[in-house]
């Protein structure tokens, strides 16, 4: 009867979000530094004006995270706002940085959230305090880096 106490504890924990490697994303981070934003932004086919708007801006992520449901903002200068609200393992409808509208499960492996967008893959961590994100395209890699400001 113990043994099978104890598999009955296991099972619990597993179901536990917080005990099966779910990081704490929630926060609001400010955009810090890229690497390889031209070359990606023309890979994925990104129009012109977005690529200006995008290139060196600063753009702050608010994450709103209860276990695997999570509600993921990103604030652009000049008021413009993207928000993807999602549950680890569950289908969502979700937006592009170019404003294509998709759907997508988003997965959480090894500590990383991973989406599969239209023409690239994304996955965000928290690394050191902060938040990385990073999108492959055709093996062009894009990396934001973004500092913890609330």
């Amino acid at each position: 009867m113990i043994c099978g106490l104890k598999e009955i504890r296991f099972a619990l924990l597993l179901q536990q979000p917080h005990l099966r490697g779910n990081m704490a994303f929630a926060g609001k981070y400010e955009f810090e530094g890229d690497e390889n934003y031209d070359d990606f932004v023309k890979k994925i086919g990104l129009p012109s004006d977005k690529v200006e708007m995008g290139r060196n801006c600063k753009i702050v992520t608010e994450v709103v995270q209860n276990g695997n449901d999570f509600t993921w903002t990103q604030h652009f200068p000049g008021g413009r706002t993207t928000t993807n609200s999602f549950t680890v393992g569950k289908e969502a409808d979700m937006e592009t940085m170019g404003g294509k509208k998709f759907k997508a499960t988003v997965k959480l492996e090894d500590g990383k959230l991973v989406a599969e967008f239209p023409n690239y893959r994304h996955t965000a961590e928290i690394s050191g305090g902060k938040l990385v994100e990073i999108s492959t395209a055709s093996g062009v890699v894009y990396k934001r880096t973004s500092k913890r400001i609330a």
